[in-house]
């Protein structure tokens, strides 16, 4: 799954080599958390929360075989 978001996000933003998930796994949820350059946020959001909407649409289709509930968070 990480893999899956890494090579989602990194076309979109100028400074791949910044992009970062890290994953943190709890009982019942599994959430990664998406870190990009300050200057790609606005390219990773979107606008009105379009672009981050369709990557977690993405992301959780995927992860629907899963037992566990997945989060992503974008973070700088």
């Amino acid at each position: 799954m990480k893999e899956l978001i890494e090579t989602i996000v990194k076309p979109l933003v100028d400074f791949p080599d910044e992009v970062q998930v890290d994953v943190l796994e709890e009982d019942n949820r599994i959430t990664y958390q998406l870190s990009v350059n300050r200057n790609d946020m606005g390219k990773v959001i979107g606008k009105q929360g379009r672009v981050a909407k369709a990557i977690r649409t993405v992301v959780y289709a995927a992860a629907s075989s899963q037992q566990k509930k997945i989060y992503l968070e974008i973070t700088e």
